[in-house]
């Protein structure tokens, strides 16, 4: 799977996202945070929308009993960036609760209706994360 990851973001910024820029056709950035452990950087690419002048991303990971490292970092450091295209934007994640998280789940959900099968196989809350610029 990490070699699948290192070329899918190598073909991304390569291409400043003509390649690989939409999943299930739905919009792909591609998020940086550093490791919790390690201190490294590690990218990783994500199905976003847009909610004003924020980014959502969802943190399902399939849908498994664990979060994806990624939000495991970012929880950790809220600090990242993340590349549109051609362009990067450096970050603050955010994790939404209530009314908000309910609103931006289904907004994410109509995008990608996997969500909701992710949601189904596991007992956790998948976390609902907003990328807000620094």
């Amino acid at each position: 799977m990490r070699g699948f990851l290192r070329t899918a973001v190598w073909l991304y910024r390569r291409s400043g996202g003509k390649l690989g820029g939409k999943m299930f056709g739905a919009p792909v950035l591609l998020l940086t945070t550093t490791g919790r452990k390690s201190g490294r950087s590690w990218t990783v690419p994500l199905m976003y929308q847009t909610d004003g002048d924020r980014w959502v991303i969802i943190a399902s990971n399939g849908g498994s009993a664990r979060h994806p490292a990624w939000w495991l970092n970012l929880r950790s450091q809220p600090d990242a960036s993340i590349q549109i295209g051609r362009q990067t934007y450096l970050v603050t994640a955010v994790e939404t609760a209530g009314e908000d998280r309910e609103r931006l789940w289904q907004q994410m959900a109509d995008m990608y209706k996997g969500y909701d099968g992710y949601a189904r196989k596991t007992t956790r809350q998948i976390p609902v994360v907003v990328l807000q610029r620094r």
